[in-house]
This record gives C-alpha cells, sequence and structure tokens, in this order.
C-alpha cells in the first residue's frame, strides 16, 4: 500500500520542512531522558565557571600538536595501517591549483584576519612571553591544532567584557558568562585555542562523544534561502516558492548577484557568532548549497524541447562560507557543515533548491544527479580535510532530508555506502582525519538503521523530530501556567516521551546520533512555514504565534518548558534555526523558530544546561544510553573495515534498480562520464574596510588536501542528448543507449 504521505503529487506542506515518521508517535518506554538520569558522564558542570579572563595568555596554546595516535601530516593510513588506495586526477588540475596558490594565501587569509581591541589590554601584553605568560609549550589533545603547528605569536584573546573590533571597523563587547574566550592571531588565522565555554574542549582539543554534550544551533535560511526564514526576499517576488524560481525572477530584472551577495554578507554576521557561544552554545550546522561550488548551464532538454539551465547564484557564497569558519575558530565554535540540495532534489521540498520532483536517485535520471552529487561531496571534503579547516568543520552531512519512501532503502544506503568510501579514501582512516560524516534517516524511524554499516569509520546519524508537521491540528493549549512544573501542558511530556527512548536506543544500536534540526514550532504556525502557498493544519488562530510581542508570560513559560524537555530528550541536538528574518512589515512571523529571538524573548533558557534532567522531572522515563560507544563507531579500532555480508542487500554502486524505471529500462539510462574538469574550492574573499596592519604568514592550503585524488569529474557525454535533470519525471524513459 502508498504510503499516504507520499502522494503522487506533493502538497504545499511537501514543499517545506517534512514530518518524520515518529515526530507525532509515542515512544516506547517512557524513560528518564538521556543524560539526566543516570550517572552523568558528561563534561556538563554545572557549577558556575570561574569568570573569564581578559588577560587570557595563560591559555593560549603554545603548540598545535596532533592527538595521540593521530596522524595529521599529507600521510594518511588506516587504523591498521593500511594505505588506503588513492584516485587519480590529470596532472593539468593539479598544476593549475599549484599555480593558483599564491592567490589562494592571499585570499583566504582576509576573511578569518581580524583585528581586535581587548578591554584594558593590548596585544603587546597578550602575547604568549608577556607579562602573565609562562612561556612554556604545550601540547594539544587533539582535534586538528589549526594546521601549522608551532608558538602562537602576537596572538590577541579575550574573555567577558572584551571589545571586539571586526574586519569592517564595527565593534561590539563579548559577553560570555560561561568561561568562554576568543582568539585571534592576526600572522596564523589558522589557530585554534579558542574555547566557546569553559565545558567545551577548544577546538585543538579531541571532542569526546559520550562525555561532550552538543548544544547547537542551524544558520539556516543563509545560503540556502527559505521562504519562511527570509520572507523579506520572497514578498518582493510574489511569483517565487523556492530558490530557483527566485533566482530566474531575480536573474531577469538584473538584481540576483547584488541581492544575494548583499544577503550572504549580513544576515548572519561575526556578532551572531560570538552571541552563539555566548549562549552556553559549541556547534553550528551550516546548511551549503551545491552551488556554492558549481552550476551547469545546460542540464537536458525539457518536455517543450527546451534546454533547461540552473538559475541559481554560481559559486558567490563560498567565500563567506569560509568566512564563517574563520568566525568559528575564533570563537571556537565547532561547525557541522550540511550538504543541504543535491542536483535534480532529493526530497521536493523547497529547502533543495527546487519544489516538486525528486530526481535524486529515483526516475529517468537518477543515476546522472546522484553521480554529479558524488563530485561535490568529494570536493567539499577534500577542502574541509585540509589541516586549516579539519578542527573546525568536524562534521560533514553528505545529503540533506532525501526521502527514503521515493528513493528506497537500498538505493539510499548504497550511495551512502558510496559515499563513506569515497570520503575515507580521500581522508584516510581513523580519528582525526576528514570530518565525521552525518547520514540523515531519510524519514524512516531511527530504530531501522539500526546495526547498518557496522565497522564503518566515524557515521553519525541524524534525525528531525518535528510535531509541526504531522499534519495534525496540534491546538492543545501550551500556555497552561508561569509555574515550570506545570506550564506547557502536555507538550513538555509528549517532547520526553515522544523522542528520548528513540535517540537513546539509535546510540545504543547504531552509534552516534544527534537530533540535526528541531524547533519550539510544537504548531505549523509561521509565515510562509508551510511554503508560500501552503496553508496550515493548526486548529486554532495562528495570528498569535506569528508575533511574539503579543505574548504574555503563560506563552513563554510553556514554549521555554517544551524548549528544555526537547533539549534533555534529544540529548545532542541542533536548534532549527538561530534567526528568522524579518517580514516586510518589520515583524519576525516564525517566531517559533528563532533561537536569538527567543533569548531576547526570554522564552530560551540562557544556559542550555539547566535542560539535563528536564525528562525525569516530569517522571518520564526513557530508555537510557550510558555513553559509551564501540571504538570503531568513533574512529578507534576496527573503523574501515566493513564486513561484506553487512552490504549483501544494497552493496553495488549504481544501484541495481532505481525507482520509477522499469527493470528493462536501467541499461538505458543517462548517465555521465568521469572526463571533465574538477572545480576545486578556490575563492574570492569579501574585501574588509579596514586594511590588515599584520602580513599572516600561515600557509593557506589549496583547496584539496588528497594529491594523489586526480580522478576527473563527471559532464555529459558529448553528443549525447539528455532529459531536463530537475523535471525527468516527465519526460519518456529513453529507448536507445546514448
Amino acid at each position: 500500500m502508498q504510503d499516504p504521505r507520499e502522494d503522487a503529487t506533493p502538497t504545499p506542506h511537501d514543499f517545506s520542512r517534512p514530518d518524520p515518521a515518529f515526530a507525532h508517535v509515542q515512544g516506547e518506554g517512557l524513560s528518564p531522558s538521556l543524560r539526566s538520569s543516570q550517572a552523568d558522564p558528561y563534561r556538563d558542570d554545572y557549577p558556575q565557571p570561574s569568570p573569564s579572563p581578559n588577560n587570557s595568555t595563560a591559555l593560549l596554546p603554545t603548540s598545535a600538536s596532533p592527538a595521540p595516535g593521530a596522524s595529521y601530516g599529507t600521510e594518511k593510513t588506516s587504523s591498521a595501517g593500511e594505505a588506503v588506495e588513492k584516485r587519480r586526477r590529470p596532472l593539468g588540475l593539479i598544476l593549475g591549483a599549484l599555480a593558483a596558490l599564491v592567490v589562494v594565501i592571499l585570499a583566504v587569509v582576509l576573511p578569518v584576519y581580524f583585528v581586535v581591541v581587548k578591554k584594558h589590554h593590548n596585544a603587546a601584553s597578550s602575547a604568549p612571553g608577556s607579562s602573565g605568560d609562562s612561556g612554556s609549550d604545550s601540547g594539544s589533545s587533539g582535534g586538528g591544532g589549526g594546521g601549522t603547528g608551532g608558538k602562537v605569536v602576537g596572538a590577541v584573546s579575550g574573555g567577558d567584557g572584551s571589545t571586539v573590533t571586526t574586519v569592517n571597523g564595527d565593534s561590539f563587547v563579548y559577553n560570555n558568562s560561561f568561561g568562554g574566550y576568543w582568539l585571534a592571531d592576526p600572522e596564523n588565522p589558522f589557530a585554534s585555542g579558542a574555547k566557546p565555554n569553559s565545558w567545551t574542549p577548544a577546538l585543538n582539543e579531541s571532542w569526546t562523544w559520550g562525555v561532550d554534550h552538543v548544544y547547537g544551533v542551524n544558520l539556516g535560511g543563509w545560503f540556502v534561502l527559505e521562504p519562511f526564514i527570509a520572507p523579506a526576499l520572497f514578498q518582493a517576488y510574489p511569483a517565487a516558492s523556492d530558490e530557483w524560481s527566485l533566482s530566474t525572477l531575480m536573474r531577469a530584472d538584473g538584481t540576483l548577484e547584488a541581492k544575494m551577495e548583499a544577503h550572504y554578507d549580513t544576515f548572519i554576521t561575526e556578532q551572531d557568532i560570538a552571541q552563539i557561544a555566548g549562549a552556553g552554545l559549541n556547534w553550528v550546522r551550516v546548511p551549503i548549497p551545491f552551488w556554492a561550488i558549481s552550476t551547469w548551464s545546460d542540464t537536458g532538454v525539457e518536455a517543450d524541447g527546451t534546454v533547461e539551465s540552473e538559475p541559481f547564484l554560481e559559486g558567490v557564497c563560498w567565500k563567506y562560507v569560509v568566512r564563517l569558519f574563520g568566525w568559528a575558530k575564533k570563537y571556537g565554535i565547532r561547525v557541522n557543515l550540511d550538504l543541504h540540495t543535491v542536483p535534480g532534489s532529493q526530497n521536493g521540498y523547497n529547502h533543495s533548491g527546487k519544489g516538486g520532483q525528486i530526481n535524486f536517485l529515483n526516475g529517468i535520471m537518477g543515476i546522472a544527479n546522484a553521480q554529479r552529487t558524488l563530485d561535490y561531496i568529494r570536493i567539499i571534503a577534500e577542502f574541509v580535510s585540509q589541516p586549516e579547516w579539519r578542527d573546525v568543520v568536524q562534521m560533514f552531512g553528505i545529503v540533506n532530508e532525501a526521502r527514503v519512501l521515493k528513493i528506497g532503502r537500498d538505493q539510499l544506503s548504497a550511495f551512502y555506502l558510496e559515499a563513506h568510501t569515497m570520503i575515507r579514501a580521500i581522508t584516510g582512516l581513523g580519528a582525526g582525519n576528514g570530518p565525521f560524516i552525518s547520514i540523515h534517516d531519510g524519514f524512516d524511524s531511527v530504530s531501522s538503521w539500526a546495526g547498518f554499516l557496522p565497522g564503518s569509520d566515524r557515521i553519525i546519524m541524524d534525525t528531525h523530530p518535528y510535531f509541526a508537521f504531522s499534519g495534525n491540528p496540534q491546538n492543545a493549549p501550551i500556555a497552561t501556567s508561569e509555574d515550570p512544573d506545570d506550564a506547557g501542558g502536555q507538550w513538555p511530556r509528549l517532547a520526553c516521551s515522544s523522542w528520548a527512548s528513540s535517540l537513546n536506543n539509535s546510540r545504543s544500536q547504531f552509534g552516534v546520533t544527534v537530533a540535526g534540526e528541531w524547533s519550539n514550532g510544537y504548531n505549523d504556525c509561521g509565515l510562509y512555514l508551510n511554503g508560500v502557498n501552503g496553508s496550515h493544519s493548526y486548529g486554532g488562530d495562528c495570528s498569535l504565534w506569528e508575533d511574539s510581542s503579543t505574548w504574555n508570560a503563560t506563552v513563554k513559560a510553556g514554549v521555554q518548558q517544551f524548549a528544555l524537555a526537547s533539549m534533555d530528550a534529544l540529548g545532542d541536538w541542533f536548534f532549527w534555526t538561530w534567526k528568522i528574518g524579518k517580514a516586510a512589515d518589520g515583524v519576525v512571523r516564525s517566531p517559533l523558530w528563532s533561537y536569538q529571538l527567543g533569548l531576547e524573548g526570554g522564552w530560551m533558557p540562557t544556559d542550555p544546561r539547566i535542560a539535563l534532567g528536564k525528562c525525569s522531572a516530569l517522571d518520564v522515563n526513557a530508555a537510557q544510553f550510558d555513553g559509551t560507544y564501540s571504538a570503531w563507531q568513533t574512529g578507534g579500532k576496527g573503523a574501515g573495515t566493513i564486513d561484506a555480508a553487512a552490504t549483501d542487500e544494497f552493496g553495488v554502486w549504481p544501484p541495481a534498480t532505481i525507482s520509477g524505471v522499469d527493470a528493462g529500462a536501467l541499461t538505458l539510462l543517462p548517465t555521465y562520464t568521469a572526463t571533465g574538469s574538477v572545480p576545486t574550492l578556490v575563492y574570492v574573499t569579501p574585501t574588509p574596510s579596514v586594511s590588515p596592519s599584520v602580513t599572516p604568514t600561515a600557509s593557506a592550503g589549496n583547496g584539496w588536501f588528497d594529491a594523489a585524488d586526480t580522478t576527473p569529474a563527471v559532464t555529459a557525454v558529448a553528443g549525447c542528448t539528455y532529459p531536463a535533470a530537475w523535471s525527468a519525471l516527465d519526460l519518456p524513459a529513453p529507448t536507445t543507449r546514448c
């Protein structure tokens, strides 16, 4: 029987944020939530930390040694010491990359160079070896170390109350009462000694899963537009419903580059990252589009004979992504970089780039679009695995929210395995060699992924639990009391009972599991939340939930208790999202989805650790997780030793079958050929308005970690005519092989 959520024609709801299969289902075994009612193994030392320093020279690292047993050089080996097979790349491309190296070095340092002024202290007093500094060298305990090693010279740092001056000459006071401090080294912009708070390891120290706790936010709507996050852009173009249509309209009136670059430059600023650290958070999840790298001007022929061309702004946002990496380094924030869009669309939602059809691993262009996607994953993996970035980008989500009920479980599993094999051939095996690989549950239950790819190297299960998109009215009251014990009505208990056991069992049966998205949106109210042309299923009046200035103390108390219960139930989490842009009338119209607005308005906790124990306090019993992972799950012994028997059902690439394609037509499916040029991530940085006074001396890398990876990129076969890659489901299957 066809799943009722998988209608042939997606509804407007389908084009916005989806509903996970378990989002509105009571969890089994109502027991204490994760990490709250057990002997706490986590580094969440709730007692108030000592005041953070203004003169923090004693805290600055003086060396960047790799973790014991970790290899941070160019030689990559498996955990058993076996060489990893490398792909080949044309010599001309390597020479081209080397020729561009000088340009890259000059370009990359600008976005991560920061002019900083410490409150009551100058740079000289902050340098190692000055007053208060022991002058001793101390090795890091792992995590990266900025890739350059050596003594941090001329560095400036500051804690609570220090003043930061940005590259554009703006200044703000850094507020962080949790012992966090920022670090900027003008000569080495890749130094990684900053800490966001006392309970989180510095970037050049090891993160320990099961001990350290992910308190994260998404930076949604920044590099991948969503109508409800950036509503004013869509209100200016009423015919636009996704970034494809918006880009088409902006391109037609000649404003695409100017408007999009203005958005990239201003939607999230350095002060946002400083505020994230000051809020007790320690990770950001950063959705990016494939067009940060490249687009194709010819993706095939549509039914009317016109050539389909991707309208997105090509390549421009990448320099702002790298600028974000620099800010994250400065404030000690770890990055989960998420490939949110892929060619052809993996889910048909507006945040895949184009709402409507799913042409990734589905239909006649399913394999071809997957081939392109693997190239984009490869290019990103090469960049973030460089020594300059690998201690800040510690997680890489390879494809966001692929809809397994349309694509097929075996097909998606085969893609995940192929991507894992490719990435680990680039990075090498074991802890410290490239980022953790995050895979989404595909809106199947996380329990269905138990035992997936045993012996793989550092794979994380990502799940996105929401109540808002269940399709139900969700009108049970949340504004019930100001008393924390009674506030929130049914919603805090429902969060605990629905999610805590599910995620804890996944940690025990799969491995590291995170909630990559969740929100305070218990209902689906919010301007454009269900798409530009969508409607609400909420059974009440949405106007209250579209303007937080009307909320009283009871409403805020209810939302906060729901947030705390969600945090405790999920354990390791990324709230969706940090910021919601104002609508054309100057009002944030989806306030339940903004962490920043919740801090300002008083319904989000100023310290996320107060959520610990919330589910237990509500007498909700959930399955427990003791914080212990198998060594191979976190890059230790056995990582990268997948048993062939575990992949018998799907271990062939390309997949043996494709959804929506008859078995007899499989051999005729269009594919690309690996004879194209690889668009290595070389970029031009945003130009600062203040000229740097110190010349950086650190190497910036060349955008490509593995020099032995020389395989060309895929491209169209010369002389072949392809069906339109984004609308192929409307086109007939080929009758002859090209």
